[in-house]
């Protein structure tokens, strides 16, 4: 899975070439980053000139100022959540997980090809907690106010090519917060730089959705044109349909004129006969390839997975997908795992959705905001459906913008079954709820108008004028109570339940302490809005009318530690804790959802040396028919199997193997056993997967618990394993899943917690083995290699040293007489002095002397600085701080460089040229410190 995902990622990053250039290139700018954990506040600005510049373009002050010095900063690469490389911290929100947000600098500086002059130029952030202020080049490009929405910003006019240095700023305030959950901090998912032709398919701009009519299919593709040439195009477009053979299946072409400046909008509809269709069990896509051509050229190419299916939800009967009856067994959840926060790898992300698939999940909502595009791209290839949640319910234009967004980017994805306008809003039952989300689904529709919109209602369903009246599937979150009388008086409304459960169990706990904030396993512990895992599906499986279950929660996560507070610091309510390792309701579901397999499993295990004769709860998860209980050989009890409830006993300890055997029509189809362990004898890591891909990014969880000397795990241990690893990786993060843990996350070391904790390893870009090496106070180590298979890397930016680049100068005018360095500037004067740039040549035509001079500042006091001037012309005195530190006594063309001990502090620097009359002369090239 991995390896397709990365091929296919390569594949559509790396068109093909048309005329001997690529057409597009998506270049990863991941890498090369400086980070800042703190604020730095913006100088004051108080003086008239200081007011002037600070008014003009690219004069941006401080950390955002291009020429800022960001040398001490933090080297990263993104993605980056620096919350969760905190400690927990009391006083600190709650709903955040306790830990420390605040605010943060990024900056990141780049170069462009020469030959790049004249293309279209993009920056993309795919996501930044929370809200973000970017600066390119010191001038303000962006601010984005949602921490889940990317940013397209065009800065095809704004960069510079050639030796000169681009550089990117951001500042992120993460002390403002969207969600009542740990959100992280930071540039959280990826970035990116596009390089296309002037005449270009806009990002998000192919639309194509596959469309049935009766025995036929149809593939409508509108493609959006952009031209940020000078001059009017006509462009060939042509969209073919290839299978995944590369099968060319159908394809059509038309042409169109794009303007100056302009967008344009094509349509073409294809035909495709007997389509494979996209399902649960085979989620077949399709390509979908857009070619565009000047002059008979290819300029641009995009190519948009799609697939071929149909959803339907009915009011008596629920959902179809492809005209088959199905359930919806689905999942919420949040973004972030153990150990790295919401900064998580695609290949965690798909460890993620692997093991919900293993619990018989076949849906997830996204709770509550737009997930990154890798996750949906996973989801389509996995076949897992999608309920895709808009983040912030605002019908201003900021919100509606977010809100196109989402739809725009996400409507070619065959996994989305469902947009969510919002989840439990106040005005939820209000004409004005009403008329906001009547709204908001048109806009939904005005781009895609081939799914439902819904929205998450926990309340209002009964009063006159409410949200349900404006939706297509009305959502239910936490109304079992409602289920049958909502239908009774809407029998043509179609009905989900878009959250329900919100049960509490602690994995490998068994008897609920509240004085210790421990909820029992067994499935007995629920909020009170909400109910137990087995009650809730038992109201939506004998409910035809309801389409389905999105159960609150597949994975525990940070923050909301509901019932409790303080030390209690993630959640409560997951099948699977932060880690991914089931709980009791990950079986729970397993026995209800799955059909196509023997399930069965015990709770809890048989360590109970401490109990003796005492009576145990067992619980046994299972489809089958029925059930036997035996210890150590001998039959206890036989049930049939309850396939809501599932079926429990109450059992005497004895040492030994307790077993369960499942029956269908009198055979046996499964067995599972837990057995009493002795001592801890050894370590044991045991990886997700038999090899890492070299690429830089693939990540791995390794399970660590501690076994006996007859290789039986220690459900019970709790033993501190400390971890070493050597090779080309790294060591990215840490878990247990408690979550009353508050030990640290990004460090080499790991409590076990009942018997479990994980470590996170990530593969550098060469292929040496890894080797992982476990080990903890008087147990036998582990030691774990790992190979590195070659893969394909991500074609990056270049990442180049941090650099000051003075480019922003003031040039004097010209004299024959030779004027004096050290003269000022009066605070009001803005116009004896014009504005210049460095690599500009001066025509010295009204006199044989100039003056060019600018300002810089330090912020620290590094030593054996060098002032750098290539390529500087005729003869030139430097004054820094009005005094005289360098002479050039010839004209020709010469590179300078001047040392000086750096300062915290500001600097004027002017220099004095003089050449012949009627010369060109002065700053010839770039002007750096280096």
């Amino acid at each position: 899975m991995k390896k397709n995902l990365l091929l296919w990622l390569f594949l559509s990053i790396l068109s093909w070439k048309g005329n001997g250039q690529a057409p597009y290139e998506k270049l990863s700018l991941d890498k090369g980053w400086r980070f800042f954990k703190g604020d730095i506040p913006f100088p004051t600005v108080k003086g008239h000139r200081e007011s002037y510049n600070n008014a003009k373009a690219a004069n941006a002050l401080g950390a955002a100022s291009a020429n800022f010095n960001d040398k001490t900063w933090q080297s990263i690469t993104l993605p980056h959540d620096w919350a969760v490389e905190g400690e927990f911290d009391k006083n600190e929100n709650v709903s955040q997980g306790y830990r420390k947000r605040g605010i943060g600098w990024y900056r990141r500086q780049f170069k462009l090809d020469a030959t790049d002059k004249g293309k279209y130029i993009e920056i993309q952030f795919d996501g930044i907690a929370t809200h973000a202020t970017i600066w390119l080049n010191g001038i303000l490009i962006h601010r984005n106010f949602c921490g889940y929405t990317s940013m397209y910003l065009d800065i095809t006019a704004l960069a510079k090519y050639g030796d000169e240095v681009n550089t990117l700023a951001v500042r992120v305030d993460a002390d403002t917060q969207e969600g009542w959950w740990y959100e992280g901090a930071g540039i959280y998912r990826h970035t990116w730089l596009l390089k296309r032709s002037p005449l270009h398919v806009a990002t998000d701009g192919v639309y194509a959705q596959p469309v049935k009519y009766e025995n036929t299919w149809k593939l409508p593709v509108e493609i959006t044109l952009e031209n940020s040439g000078a001059s009017t195009t006509n462009a060939n477009i042509e969209v073919s349909v290839l299978d995944t053979q590369g099968k060319r299946l159908a394809s059509q072409s038309t042409q169109n004129e794009v303007g100056i400046l302009k967008k344009g909008v094509v349509n073409l509809n294809l035909s495709v006969d007997n389509p494979t269709l996209w399902t649960l069990e085979n989620p077949y896509l399709y390509q979908v390839k857009t070619i565009v051509k000047q002059a008979n050229v290819i300029v641009d190419s995009v190519v948009t997975n799609c697939g071929f299916r149909t959803i339907r939800f009915d009011a008596d009967s629920g959902f179809f997908l492809n005209e088959k009856n199905i359930k919806i067994q689905g999942v919420c959840n949040h973004q972030d795992h153990a150990g790295v926060g919401v900064a998580v790898p695609e290949s965690i992300i798909e460890f993620r959705l692997r093991k919900l698939k293993e619990m018989g999940v076949n849906a997830y909502r996204c709770s509550h905001h737009p997930p990154s595009v890798e996750f949906l791209d996973l989801c389509d290839k996995m076949g897992i459906m999608v309920m895709d949640e808009n983040r912030n319910f605002n019908i201003s234009s900021e919100y509606m913008n977010q809100l196109r967004w989402m739809v725009r980017r996400d409507r070619n994805h065959p996994s989305i079954i469902l947009w969510s306008v919002f989840n439990e809003e106040p005005m939820q039952g209000s004409e004005q709820g009403y008329e906001m989300v009547r709204r908001m689904n048109a806009e939904v529709k005005s781009l895609d108008n081939t799914r439902p919109v819904t929205a998450a209602m926990n309340g209002g369903l009964f009063a006159s004028k409410n949200v349900s009246q404006a939706v297509d599937v009305v959502g239910f979150n936490y109304q079992m109570q409602s289920y049958d009388r909502f239908h009774k008086e809407n029998p043509t409304m179609k009905l989900t339940s878009s959250e329900d459960v919100s049960a509490f169990q602690v994995r490998g706990e068994y008897k609920t302490d509240k004085a210790k904030n421990i909820m029992d396993a067994y499935d007995s512990e629920r909020a009170i809005w909400g109910a137990t895992h087995r009650n809730a599906w038992k109201a939506i499986a004998e409910r035809p009318f309801l389409a389905g279950a999105f159960v609150w929660t597949g994975f525990d996560y940070r923050g909301e530690p509901t019932p409790f507070t303080w030390p209690s610091a993630s959640s409560f309510f997951g099948a699977m804790d932060l880690c991914g390792f089931p709980k009791t309701a990950f079986y729970i579901h397993q026995a209800q959802w799955i059909k196509d397999k023997p399930i069965i499993n015990i709770a809890p295990h048989w360590n109970w040396v401490d109990s003796l004769g005492k009576s145990i709860k067992v619980m046994v998860m299972s489809n089958a028919d029925s059930l036997k209980l035996l210890l150590n050989g001998k039959m206890i009890a036989g049930q049939k199997v309850d396939k809501y409830d599932m079926n429990t006993f109450s059992v005497p300890f004895q040492k030994g193997k307790l077993e369960a055997v499942g029956y269908k029509n009198g055979k046996e189809v499964s067995r599972t056993k837990v057995e009493t362990s002795d001592e801890p004898f050894a370590v044991q890591l045991i990886p997700d997967r038999l090899f890492l891909n070299a690429d830089g990014q693939d990540a791995m969880p390794i399970t660590v618990k501690v076994i006996d000397k007859k290789g039986r795990e220690v459900p019970t241990a709790q033993n501190l394993i400390q971890f070493k690893i050597k090779g080309s990786g790294k060591i990215i993060g840490v878990g247990n899943g408690n979550p009353n843990s508050h030990e640290l996350e990004k460090v080499n070391q790991r409590s076990l917690f009942n018997g479990l904790a994980q470590v996170i390893i990530q593969a550098d870009e060469d292929t040496n083995t890894i080797e992982l090496v476990a080990s903890t106070e008087g147990l036998k180590p582990f030691s774990l290699r790992i190979p590195l298979r070659k893969a394909t890397i991500m074609p990056y930016v270049k990442v180049i040293n941090p650099v000051i680049e003075l480019n922003e100068w003031h040039i004097s005018a010209f004299s024959d007489n030779k004027p004096n360095p050290t003269q000022e500037i009066a605070e009001n004067d803005m116009n004896s002095w014009l504005p210049t740039k460095s690599s500009q040549l001066q025509a010295f035509t009204e006199g044989k002397y100039a003056l060019l001079r600018t300002s810089f500042s330090l912020n620290d006091n590094l030593k054996n600085r060098k002032l750098v001037f290539k390529n500087l012309i005729g003869k030139a005195e430097f004054w820094l701080d009005n005094q005289l530190i360098f002479k050039k006594d010839t004209h020709e063309s010469t590179t300078i460089s001047i040392p000086f001990n750096g300062q915290n502090k500001n600097y004027k620097l002017v220099v004095l040229i003089e050449t012949e009359k009627n010369q060109r002369a002065g700053l010839g090239g770039l002007v750096t410190i280096e």
